[in-house]
């Protein structure tokens, strides 16, 4: 079994969970059986609802909270009947509107709202239960209640006190209790008084043996000092996502490394291997290893994505347009598209960009497109599936200051595309090969990875405004989709599948 642990899951996914999808996708396809255990508290949506979307099954997810229950994770089924008859035989006035219910009880201020799935059926997600104008209590459900939890007054706020987690019958598996930065959990044979406990028990509880296979992939440090003492004998490993070190404050004797992985980088004689997607990153890791940890260190170098095919366009694709997808976040310079976009198409008048993903920076988008007056030819598309987006546009274009690997790039040369990016770490380096299927932009490196200064950021994006008019004027679109085609070929779930193989058979 494979065992990869992570923090959270939320409808505005980072890439490594979107990593984890392909992962399960492919250790589903060489027959191999995972789990993906989530570590957080989540309660803004069912588990099972994110998950799925995303390609797991819910067979393959395990969340530490319902770990020590028997409940499924599961689509949530729980109806309103079974809701009103939780609530006993007393009277309540019935009101509905959208995918809320209010239950109305006798007494001041006393009712319950209900929270319903999105859908044609009336399954209920939440229920809050509120007493003389105050919260009094929450339950969550799947196809039975999974938790409650307790609140009481404080100032003019509800404060959490109390959880309850529950079996499928109804009875109590455990509690925990919570009083500012103190928690402590109830079980019936003994209590817990840290996460970090809550965690090392459930670890000790999946009884690894030397042929499982545990992964921390996006784990904090505290959780990692968790599971490392409780998971011998499995073999462990480290999946590393994003840049592991900072150039500003290494030098020939120190090196600052990400605080991410510092800890799991101390720990080294006991991780088995490290796993990383390129093998510039590879070769520059064990280099760093050996130069300031006197370490050889084993490292597996996978990609953390495949294509299930190359895809070509069912019809012609749109002339002169651009795609980039992404979270919106300030390290992806979105912003630097959007404007070069719109110095390039003084040029070229029929250029398009759309933006796919959702973040902290649509606001600030949406201002600085208002602004340049180019909303009718640059699009915030939104989250959304991307795979049979792709093929429908000529070229892919990102100027974000890092990609360690980049789903999105190898999903954008899977559909034939052009690439215009900067010449950085380590996803643009390995999917942009320059002047033979896009451009590779050189930049500064070290504390200039990341844009601060003004000549800079005007620098930068005058470089892509005129790669991208090049790239449309001058450029061989079609020997450039020819090479991103064969490029991308290295990527086809097989060849990944290989490699997964490969690595377990010599791991177990």
């Amino acid at each position: 079994m494979i065992y990869n642990f992570n923090m959270s899951i939320g409808w505005i996914s980072n890439g490594v969970e979107y990593a984890q999808a392909y992962r399960a996708k492919v250790l589903r396809n060489i027959g191999q059986e995972a789990r993906f255990i989530f570590l957080d508290m989540i309660s803004s949506e069912n588990i099972a609802r994110i998950t799925e979307d995303m390609g797991f099954l819910d067979r393959e997810i395990i969340w530490l909270y319902t770990f020590f229950t028997n409940c499924r994770t599961s689509p949530v089924t729980y109806t309103l009947g079974q809701l009103e008859r939780s609530l006993g035989t007393g009277k309540f006035a019935f009101f509905k509107k959208g995918n809320i219910v209010k239950y109305t009880f006798p007494g001041k201020e006393n009712f319950c709202i209900a929270y319903l799935e999105n859908g044609e059926k009336e399954y209920v997600r939440q229920a809050e239960f509120i007493s003389n104008g105050r919260l009094i209590r929450k339950d969550y459900y799947t196809y039975c209640r999974i938790y409650s939890e307790y609140y009481a007054p404080v100032g003019q706020k509800a404060h959490l006190y109390q959880r309850r987690f529950f079996q499928e019958d109804g009875s109590v598996a455990y509690e925990e209790i919570l009083d500012g930065d103190s928690v402590l959990y109830c079980f019936p044979d003994r209590q817990l008084y840290s996460k970090k406990e809550l965690i090392g028990y459930m670890v000790s509880c999946l009884n690894l043996t030397e042929s499982d296979i545990v992964l921390l992939d996006g784990v904090k440090p505290e959780a990692a000092r968790a599971i490392l003492p409780n998971a011998a004998p499995a073999k462990i490993g480290v999946v590393i996502h994003a840049q592991h070190f900072w150039e500003e404050g290494t030098d020939e004797n120190n090196i600052l490394w990400n605080c991410q992985y510092e800890y799991v980088f101390s720990q080294h004689k006991h991780i088995h291997f490290y796993m990383m997607s390129t093998d510039a990153q590879s070769r520059l890791f064990k280099e760093q290893f050996q130069k300031y940890k006197n370490a050889a260190p084993v490292v597996a170098v996978i990609p953390v994505g495949s294509l299930s095919e190359r895809k070509a366009p069912a019809n012609p694709r749109k002339r002169h347009s651009l795609i980039t997808a992404s979270r919106l976040r300030p390290e992806k310079y979105v912003d630097f598209v959007i404007e070069a976009v719109a110095e390039a198409r003084k040029q070229i008048p029929d250029l398009t960009l759309d933006i796919y993903g959702s973040g902290t920076e649509e606001i600030k988008l949406w201002e600085l497109m208002t602004r340049l007056s180019c909303c009718d030819y640059v699009r915030l598309r939104g989250h959304r599936n991307l795979d049979d987006v792709y093929q429908n546009y000529e070229a892919y274009i990102s100027a974000s200051a890092i990609e360690t690997f980049g789903l999105t790039l190898m999903e954008a040369i899977g559909s034939g595309l052009a690439v215009i990016g900067f010449d950085v770490p380590y996803g643009n380096q390995n999917f942009i090969d320059d002047e033979k299927n896009g451009y590779k932009i050189p930049v500064n490196h070290g504390n200039r990875i990341f844009v601060e200064e003004n000549e800079e950021r005007e620098k930068r994006i005058q470089s892509l405004a005129d790669r991208i008019v090049r790239l449309f004027t001058q450029a061989d679109l079609e020997a450039f989709r020819r090479h991103s085609y064969k490029k991308a070929k290295q990527y086809l779930a097989k060849e990944v599948e290989y490699k997964w193989n490969e690595f377990i058979n010599q791991m177990i």
